[in-house]
């Protein structure tokens, strides 16, 4: 029996657009594939790279509970 522990939610998306970045620029400036920006733009992600993690906040200037958001299961039920 799988138990529901909640999710984390990547507010990559939110955080390029309030910073007046696109994917593009944050691919060149953490030298990251395009694709893989945009997966995590996408909440598209299985497994978070700590290291990608650590990219991504220093282009955005952003701490990483910024960057990452816990739900718990008893939220995503309400859904």
């Amino acid at each position: 029996m799988e138990e529901n522990y909640g999710h984390l939610e990547i507010r990559l998306a939110e955080l390029i657009e309030e910073k007046g970045l696109n994917r593009n620029k944050v691919s060149l400036k953490a030298a990251m594939n395009w694709r893989q920006v945009d997966r995590y733009c996408e909440n598209d992600i299985t497994r978070l790279d700590t290291f990608v993690l650590c990219k991504l906040c220093t282009v955005l200037e952003c701490e990483i509970q910024d960057l990452l958001v816990f739900v718990p299961a008893e939220k995503e039920q309400r859904k």
